[in-house]
């Protein structure tokens, strides 16, 4: 393949940017990008009863965090502006004219009331309705108000090869006359996205499988208008959680910008989508953006669904915030009014605990909250781990890890800090009743005032020799009311 390979992605306004959705956009942006060529983003907004305000801006704040960028399209231009259908409605009319000029085309003569009529004569007789059957004898001029409906040819069987699924056929009854135009003067989506594919030069087709059963009606289409249809590849469904249906809103699917707001980075949405459905040949399992471009291929898409797995997401999700510098870390995290210098003593840490960066907020509010303001100190907390026939233990052994403290250059490794005060703590375990834990539990209440924190010597390293004193001192002085 080469640089004339033209692939799109032509949602339309309807609500939010679903996975489903994203990775079909994905899988057309990769492909576009391994053989050199183009990607399209338009917008099929003829539906206008079901449209969503403000679905463009989202659609386009969805892509543009993925990670996906478009050669032309809605938002930047391009050779075949405009990019939203609604604009383009001359065009789909001058297409429709040419039908009806050739004999593919006529206007629908029937009222709904006429059609239902028709209907229900076809179910008296266990019939299959088919519009084609009720074609009038006798034509007017179409004038805009009627809908315009496609004649169907009569074709035995409709064969195509699918670059995923191979050959595929589907038999006459699979095309009736559908509609081309709207009463309203809106084409369907029939008719708009097959001349917007055939103006703007679309030679792959990345797709869900919904639109298996309408692809004779698109070849009949694209043979009416003399153009020839671009290859198809149809996407396999992604699976909810029980790997049995397809994923819905019932069964948790979120919008994109969800994932954003939950603290996930768009490399490993990037990545994971990337394998649900798909897979290298190989055991890689972390993919840069231009590894999978290296690495696309849509012989390895598979046939069968694909389970998107939240729990994957998390480790992969983790291994890309891993690889972030400790800046770039503080910079996509949103932590506000964090103090910057702790902050950054903080990171290393977050990186190894936190598997989203909401998680790393939620570190930072809870356990990690005494890096950036003193604890208030429970008496009874303090001492909750000293031996009862030892009272006066847990001052001594705060005294003792003070004095250790003093000694500490200002800036410290944990693995310093550990080496320091551990035999002190360790003497303690020898004598029996406390133990390590009578000296290394005060010291973390006294710097945390949290029952729950990093190991006292991470909290050492990451306040400072010259807090951690001060700390130590406080907790002694309530020790000595």
């Amino acid at each position: 393949m080469n640089s004339k390979v033209v692939t799109r992605f032509a949602p339309s306004p309807t609500g939010f940017m679903h996975i489903g959705g994203v990775r079909t956009a994905l899988y057309a942006w990769l492909f576009a990008r391994k053989h050199g060529g183009r990607f399209i983003l338009r917008i099929e907004d003829t539906d206008k009863e079901r449209e969503v305000a403000n679905s463009i801006p989202h659609i386009i704040e969805s892509l543009t965090w993925f990670g996906i960028e478009w050669d032309e399209g809605i938002d930047r231009g391009g050779p075949h502006a405009p990019y939203l259908q609604s604009k383009r409605l001359d065009l789909y009319r001058a297409y429709a004219e040419k039908l009806i000029a050739a004999g593919h085309a006529y206007p629908d003569p029937y009222s709904e009331s006429e059609l239902e009529a028709l209907r229900n004569e076809a179910v008296g007789k266990k019939q299959p309705f088919l519009f084609r059957d009720h074609r009038p004898a006798k034509l007017s001029p179409w004038d805009g108000r009627q809908p315009l409906r496609f004649r169907a040819p009569r074709i035995a069987r409709y064969e195509w090869n699918d670059l995923v699924r191979g050959r595929l056929s589907a038999g006459e009854e699979a095309i009736d006359d559908f509609i081309l135009i709207k009463s309203d003067g809106y084409p369907t989506y029939n008719l708009a996205h097959i001349v917007d594919d055939i103006e703007m030069g679309v030679t792959h087709v990345m797709r869900g499988e919904e639109f298996i059963s309408s692809t004779p009606k698109f070849l009949s289409l694209y043979e009416a208008l003399g153009a020839t249809a671009p290859a198809f590849a149809t996407m396999p469904v992604i699976l909810g959680p029980d790997g049995k249906k397809k994923l819905s809103k019932r069964d948790g699917a979120k919008d994109l910008l969800d994932y954003r707001a939950e603290g996930y980075v768009p490399e490993a949405m990037m990545n994971v989508l990337a394998l649900v459905g798909w897979n290298p040949g190989t055991d890689q399992e972390f993919f840069s953006k231009d590894e999978l471009i290296a690495a696309f291929d849509l012989s390895r898409v598979q046939v069968s669904g694909a389970h998107f797995d939240e729990v994957k997401l998390l480790t992969i999700n983790q291994h890309w915030m891993r690889t972030l510098s400790d800046e770039e870390f503080i910079a996509r995290g949103d932590f506000h009014d964090a103090d910057r210098e702790k902050l950054r003593a903080a990171v290393p840490l977050l990186k190894e605990r936190a598997r989203t960066f909401r998680e790393a907020r939620d570190m930072l509010a809870g356990e990690l909250a005494c890096l950036f303001e003193k604890p208030a100190l429970n008496r009874g907390k303090l001492v909750a781990k000293e031996p009862a026939d030892r009272p006066g233990m847990t001052k001594s052994a705060l005294e003792g890890l003070l004095g250790l403290v003093q000694a500490l250059p200002s800036d410290v490794s944990t693995g310093t800090v550990k080496e320091t005060l551990m035999p002190l703590a360790d003497a303690e375990e020898k004598k029996g009743k406390g133990g390590r834990g009578a000296v290394l539990w005060p010291l973390r209440y006294a710097l945390s005032g949290q029952e729950r924190s990093p190991d006292p010597f991470t909290l050492v390293a990451l306040l400072g020799a010259a807090e951690t004193v001060s700390r130590i001192r406080a907790a002694i002085a309530i020790l000595e009311g």
